[in-house]
């Protein structure tokens, strides 16, 4: 299947069902093909419900009350169940930035920006509008181990009652393959009667069923500013989510992902195994106690010798790009890295330097996301990489007088502890080419810009074919 013009049209014929932008209402249930395509930049997604259908009735896409959003205001079908700047750039100019999605209790730079003009709003809502980043709120917790000491707030509102904290929304699909929810873990709760434990600790975590229940309720009372849904709303919510599976199904370049034996797309993902500790690097696979396996990514195997198509330029150029993704994957595997600096992972295991992969920290099979709760350091919210729009933060641990500066103190916020500042989560990365930018912050605008990060923070030394091949095989998950 080539994604011609002709091709693009039809995906975006099949998808006008869903870019959703104003909720809908229960009196308009419309039901989809159990897959529904979503055109972007490199080919075609598909996201796959594994009810058969999805169910545009469902509360995820009501309005609840409130300010007039839904769930499906930050998680739309036609943006890999997020956002992205394109799409929010045409609801406001859609709108005049009305859109629900333009709301000041957490879409604007500030809760007191000025929203009066269309062109105040656009300066209100320009962190939304150029990388796709909603404000949390969240103060400094009371028993914390640090203190905040500086504020640098480009917007004049950040203090230690109500950081200003800038980051994208998850996708709400895929959860089947979650461990933590949110990206600081703040909807991950413990509960010592589970089953779900980290090995040789006393710290077990309740269901990701149970989170997500608690995750739609503050969503919808604090970003929908609505009352709590009732148990039925917040059931059907969890339910629906937990139903959907999202995949690239189509590259421009390799053509159908599933051909030749490949299993890209969204349906092979849905029947996927997971369950707490799968395949995880630390202590190795919870349930089979096997040892931790690096080749986490195996969709593209059948790949390796590039299957010949019928004779043809257009053939010829098929067999070189699979032949890419499959290194690109190879690469993702087994590419040497020494990672280093990581706090969550150099300091909790005490070794230095770790010799270990992509699959390190990405250890879950066919969806890359880590199988245990273990938030990390990267870098990301270091000061060193501030940009003048984002507010800069000096902490102050209380014992040692040690200060750092940041972005966004991620774990710490949640935990009170000065070893969690900069630790976040790492995301699932299935879906990935409709989503950009990545990183919470949005901080690198393509999958080329990610892989540079990586190349640069762990001086992996990637050559330019190996970057190619490592984008043309993440454009594909």
């Amino acid at each position: 299947m080539n994604t011609t013009p002709v091709h693009r049209a039809v995906a975006r014929a099949l998808t006008a069902l869903v870019l959703v932008s104003a909720p809908a209402h229960a009196a308009d249930p419309i039901a989809s093909p159990s897959i529904v395509l979503a055109p972007n930049a490199t080919g075609i997604e598909g996201t796959y419900a594994t009810t058969g259908s999805i169910d545009f009735a469902n509360p995820f896409f009501q309005s609840l009350g409130g300010n007039g959003r839904a769930c499906v205001t930050c998680h739309q079908p036609s943006a890999g169940w997020t956002i992205t700047p394109q799409n929010v750039r045409a609801r406001f100019e859609a709108t005049d930035g009305t859109d629900p999605i333009f709301r000041t209790n957490d879409g604007s730079v500030s809760p007191d920006a000025d929203v009066s003009t269309v062109e105040a709003r656009r300066e209100a809502y320009a962190l939304l509008l150029d990388k796709g980043l909603i404000r949390v709120g969240l103060p400094v917790p009371a028993d914390a181990e640090f203190e905040l000491v500086a504020v640098d707030d480009p917007y004049g509102h950040a203090h230690a009652g109500d950081l200003s904290l800038f980051r994208r929304p998850l996708p709400s699909t895929n959860l089947r393959f979650l461990s933590t929810v949110m990206w600081d873990g703040r909807e991950t709760f413990t509960d010592p009667a589970s089953t779900d434990c980290i090995l040789g600790t006393a710290t077990c975590f309740a269901s990701i069923h149970f989170d997500l229940s608690d995750q739609a309720t503050g969503a919808t009372t604090g970003h929908a500013q609505a009352p709590e849904p009732t148990a039925e709303q917040r059931e059907a919510i969890v339910a629906f989510e937990t139903s959907l599976f999202t995949a690239q199904i189509v590259d421009d370049a390799a053509g159908r992902l599933t051909v030749y034996g490949a299993q890209g797309g969204p349906e092979p993902l849905s029947t996927r195994d997971f369950y707490f500790g799968i395949n995880d690097v630390v202590s190795n696979d919870y349930r089979s106690g096997a040892s931790f396996d690096p080749n986490v990514m195996r969709l593209y195997d059948a790949w390796e010798r590039g299957k010949r198509t019928p004779v043809g330029s257009d053939a010829v150029l098929r067999v070189d790009a699979r032949a890419r993704v499959f290194r690109g994957q190879r690469l993702f595997n087994s590419k040497h890295i020494r990672i280093s600096g990581v706090a969550g992972l150099n300091d909790d295991l005490g070794i230095p330097v770790l010799d270990g992969t992509c699959s390190t920290c990405h250890d879950t099979p066919h969806a890359g996301s880590h199988s245990v709760p273990a938030p990390l350091d990267i870098g990301l919210a270091d000061a060193s990489r501030r940009t003048p729009d984002l507010p800069l933060y000096t902490l102050r641990n209380k014992q040692t007088l040690q200060t750092v500066q940041t972005t966004d103190p991620g774990r710490a916020l949640v935990t009170g502890r000065w070893k969690d500042v900069g630790r976040f989560k790492g995301p699932i990365l299935r879906a990935l080419a409709s989503r950009a930018p990545y990183f919470h912050n949005g901080s690198a605008h393509d999958l080329a810009a990610v892989v540079d990060f990586y190349d640069q923070r762990f001086r992996i030394g990637f050559t330019e074919q190996e970057k190619d091949d490592l984008v043309a095989f993440l454009r594909t998950l």
